[in-house]
């Protein structure tokens, strides 16, 4: 696939982030850190579940055909 069409949101699935509109509890961000254990690597979180160095990130990504971000009215 193309860069470009990458860029655009032409791909399947989907990637969602804690405390963004698809998945905006950011305290949900515990449940993950707890069964991935990211302190081995030196990733920690903050009082207000903020990822510490700050430039970290984490993700839930759903490669399905049908994976979207909202479901259509």
């Amino acid at each position: 696939m193309a860069l470009a069409d990458k860029l655009k949101g032409h791909y399947r699935g989907m990637r969602v982030s804690f405390g963004y509109p698809a998945c905006p509890e950011l305290s949900d961000q515990r449940i993950l850190f707890d069964l991935l254990d990211p302190a081995q690597i030196g990733l920690q979180l903050t009082e207000g579940f903020m990822m510490d160095p700050e430039a970290s990130v984490s993700a839930l990504v759903f490669h399905h055909p049908e994976a979207r971000y909202f479901k259509a009215g």
